[in-house]
């Protein structure tokens, strides 16, 4: 039962963080003009490509299922890191509020930038400043924030003196 709190709390935290992070990317959006990243729709159908599987439909419908399935990947890497996070502090490990938070942006950004680069829709050594502050700013915040929900989600800090 422990587990499955851990689990759901951490879950809970990261999608917490996941929020964050997506609304300073919306602003950074707004406030910039940008475009939205087409990386997380061509991450998936690059996925897809490798391992045979077919994303079903019409021209049409499969950029559909594109754009909704590459968000999505975002939302299960934010909620994952924040999981794995609550299992960790389950198992005993429960650093500070700094550590904690760098330990989860550093999370998210490899699980969401690592299959990018792996399959060759980005390089990151290729990225301008304002590209890596982009994708940095909002990661520390998801970190920053999923490191504050599973500190005060945590049934044994409520303990402490």
């Amino acid at each position: 039962m422990k587990i499955i709190r851990a689990l759901a709390t951490g879950a809970a935290a990261g999608a917490a963080g996941t929020t964050a992070l997506n609304t300073l990317t919306y602003l950074d959006m707004v406030w910039r003009a940008r475009p939205a990243s087409n990386t997380p729709e061509a991450t998936v159908k690059k996925l897809a490509d490798v391992t045979g599987v077919k994303i079903p439909g019409t021209d049409e419908e499969r950029t559909n299922r594109l754009a909704g399935l590459g968000p999505l990947t975002g939302l299960v890497v934010g909620i994952g890191v924040g999981a794995v996070l609550g299992l960790t502090r389950e198992a005993g490990y429960r650093p500070g509020l700094l550590a904690s938070s760098l330990a989860a942006a550093a999370g998210a950004l490899i699980g969401s930038n690592g299959p990018m680069t792996v399959l060759g829709i980005t390089d990151p050594r290729t990225w301008s400043p304002v590209d890596w502050a982009s994708d940095i700013i909002p990661h520390l915040a998801y970190g920053i924030v999923t490191s504050a929900a599973l500190h005060a989600l945590d049934p044994a800090a409520s303990r402490r003196p």
